[in-house]
């Protein structure tokens, strides 16, 4: 008897809730290693979709249920997700799943208000133009910021994401700070072009079979649009854009770069870095952190070398992280990622001759500054002018001041990007466009 007056209660909160959510959107955060990541559910009578407003992703369509009991059940094929709830003290309790994991979710009535007060406002002191490029099968569609006065002296960037898929102003968390610098720039009499990666927002191209070569042949693309109108043509790249930004310069391809966390060592150096990083955070002892090191060190080896990746198994390691080798192994069957381990900028450097600001956090957590400032320093050849390599003292990957430089405090910081970062970038700029 008191299984069905349970579930009656259910269905009974759940008709209930299905009047409320007809209203609008319905709002929670699932946490994924240690990072809040929010999802917000618009549902209506006829239509559904989701919102990822931390990663910048609106509008993603999915289909919403009731299931037999009266759970909200929610599918979203694009990606691989589902949510199943039930309507318990005015939320729905429940979870979400995406490709084999599951996390809990409650949502709330209503999307959450981040206050992010950098983010550009109408009206603006400069005229903007929808444009597109294309690079093979992959056309590119972005946004060309044209200062006052704009002529083809004008200074002009490029300006290339880091790494994941991102919109053209890199949004994240509900920041957007490459609109923040774009406007910024253009303030300063600085013309900028801003584009969404391949096969996001309004790009097209292959997203699976694509490696950090092809996103610096999109970026390429993007200066020979810019090359059309203007006579002094640069980069601003920020993490993997920082990168790419160096590899045209040492492609000649660049009049001026500014890198932004950019990785100069080599990727199999970064990715150990950061997994020794978050198995500390994670309270994992000295010993099993070094361990596990060493068995992605060797197969790291393997895969720069062409051999077959060791079996996980032959490792003196807990079995949850011989499951997580095994994942991060399947992954480098990816040709993003075998192409990441064996990039190594190093050797490019002696190329490089155009100016080269280089900024890096102190609190960087994912791009150690120390590392590549040092890396930079000892590459880029004497002749290289208007150098600077500067560490931005208590700023994270992001360039926000933060306490820690931890991933999970990029939600709550309400401040886009240092100030000072805007100034210093805008003044040594304007020292070039002398």
């Amino acid at each position: 008897m008191k299984r069905t007056v349970f579930v009656l209660l259910f269905l009974f909160g759940f008709f209930s809730c299905r009047a409320q959510v007809q209203s609008g959107a319905w709002s929670g955060a699932i946490e994924i290693q240690g990072t809040s990541l929010m999802l917000v559910f618009n549902l209506s009578d006829d239509a559904c979709t989701l919102d990822v407003p931390d990663q910048g992703a609106k509008g993603i369509p999915a289909v919403a249920s009731l299931t037999a009991l009266g759970a909200l059940h929610v599918e979203v094929p694009a990606i691989g997700a589902s949510f199943e709830g039930f309507l318990l003290g005015g939320k729905i309790v429940g979870t979400f799943t995406q490709r084999g994991s599951t996390f809990p979710l409650t949502l709330a009535p209503g999307a959450p208000q981040r206050n992010r007060p950098q983010t550009p406002e109408p009206p603006f002191p400069y005229v903007t133009e929808e444009v597109s490029f294309s690079n093979g099968d992959a056309v590119l569609k972005g946004t060309l910021v044209l200062p006052e006065g704009c002529n083809r002296q004008t200074l002009v960037l490029l300006m290339v994401t880091g790494s994941g898929l991102q919109d053209r102003d890199e949004t994240l968390y509900e920041h957007k700070p490459f609109a923040v610098i774009a406007d910024y720039l253009a303030r300063q009499g600085i013309a900028t072009l801003r584009y969404d990666d391949r096969g996001f927002g309004e790009s097209t191209g292959d997203i699976v079979n694509c490696t950090t070569e092809d996103l610096k042949n999109d970026a390429a693309a993007g200066l020979a649009l810019l090359r059309q109108r203007f006579d002094r043509v640069g980069v601003l790249g920020h993490s993997e854009g920082g990168t790419i930004a160096l590899m045209l310069a040492a492609e000649k391809k660049t009049d001026f770069i500014v890198s932004m966390a950019g990785m100069v060592i080599s990727g199999r150096e970064t990715l150990l870095a950061q997994n020794r990083h978050a198995l500390r955070q994670a309270g994992m002892d000295e010993a099993t952190t070094e361990s596990y090191c060493q068995a992605l060190e060797a197969t790291f080896a393997a895969v720069n070398d062409g051999r077959p990746m060791p079996s996980p198994a032959s490792f003196d390691i807990p079995a949850v992280l011989q499951q997580n080798l095994a994942a991060v192994q399947a992954q480098l069957n990816l040709p993003y990622l075998r192409y990441f381990v064996k990039l190594d900028l190093t050797s490019r450097l002696g190329e490089i001759v155009c100016p080269v600001l280089a900024l890096n956090g102190t609190l960087d957590t994912q791009v150690d500054a120390c590392a590549n400032l040092e890396a930079l320093h000892r590459g880029l050849p004497d002749s290289t002018h208007h150098l600077v390599c500067t560490s931005c003292e208590g700023l994270n990957h992001l360039f926000q001041h933060a306490a820690s430089g931890e991933v999970a405090e990029y939600p709550q910081i309400e401040e886009t990007i240092s100030p000072d970062v805007l100034e210093l970038i805008a003044g040594w700029l304007a020292k070039l466009a002398r």
